[in-house]
């Protein structure tokens, strides 16, 4: 048989072996897999590589998919539940089967329609794709090893706490974001950049949507710019606007805003006003 062992809950590349009217098989090393018919692309011709995506069906066998999932194994993802039941509660996935969180592995009571950060991975039981809401046992304890202060990371928002809002970077490991140090709505699921602001001595890492020192203020003379020209270049913000009134016109923080508005002074890109500060556009 040709191709490699089937790999569960993951992409994969495999050749078409067969063609029959009700799907087609690929082939996985010992192991022929079902295409569906309906999931075929046009003009599929035996030999042909396919890449799709590997999990099993409600009877339990090997299937393949060209739909897209929202997660693969070994990620974390926002997914929202569909369904309850006495031994666990099933999400949307993106795909046909939904998937199916054990009650074991939930740390709360799941409510349908709500949408939450779980691990997906698969089973050894079972060999099929499931789910856990117990994120810390699959999160790395290595982050002060791993990661440098001042990285560029990926970060998901997981929860939000009185100290700041949880997240996961770079898919590996938990970090925090405080909460006066973000200046625009954030939300469960949601996906942004960042930056390692400290690694500290017990293991616990302090993240930053902005960059420190001189490549936040620039960033942030950047971003104000954008705002004034969307604004016909002029804010009505000045040194006595409240902390509240520049987080809402320009989402950030009014220490930030002092800085941006001084570097741009200097450049002679603004004049302030009794009003406000106004862009001087190019003549």
């Amino acid at each position: 048989m040709k191709g490699t062992q089937p790999a569960v809950g993951h992409y994969q590349k495999l050749e078409v072996i067969k063609i029959l009217d009700f799907g087609l098989y690929l082939a996985a090393g010992t192991e022929e897999i079902l295409l569906p018919v309906r999931q075929i692309p046009e003009n599929t011709q035996i030999g042909d590589m396919l890449e799709v995506f590997i999990y099993r069906d409600s009877e339990d066998r090997l299937i393949a998919t060209t739909q897209k999932p929202l997660a693969v194994a070994d990620s974390f993802a926002c997914l929202r539940v569909t369904d309850t039941t006495s031994f666990g509660v099933f999400l949307d996935w993106g795909l046909e089967k939904d998937l199916f969180m054990p009650f074991s592995e939930q740390n709360k009571k799941l409510m349908p329609g709500r949408s939450y950060l779980v691990w997906v991975y698969v089973d050894k039981k079972t060999d099929r794709v499931v789910c856990s809401a117990r994120l810390e046992k699959y999160l790395s304890t290595d982050a002060p090893q791993a990661l440098t202060e001042d990285q560029e990371v990926d970060l998901l928002v997981w929860e939000f706490t009185d100290l700041g809002i949880k997240v996961i970077i770079n898919q590996q490991y938990s970090g925090v974001l405080y909460h006066n140090e973000v200046f625009s709505p954030l939300y469960v699921g949601d996906q942004t950049k960042g930056y390692i602001k400290k690694l500290r001595e017990d293991g616990k890492v302090d993240v930053s949507l902005r960059k420190k020192g001189y490549a936040e203020v620039q960033d942030a003379k950047s971003e104000l710019l954008t705002i004034l020209k969307k604004n016909n270049g002029f804010l009505p913000l000045h040194d006595n606007s409240s902390p509240q009134e520049i987080y809402e016109k320009v989402y950030m923080s009014k220490k930030t805003f002092k800085k941006a508005v001084g570097g741009l002074l200097k450049q002679g890109l603004l004049r302030i006003t009794d009003k406000g500060i106004q862009y001087e556009f190019p003549e």
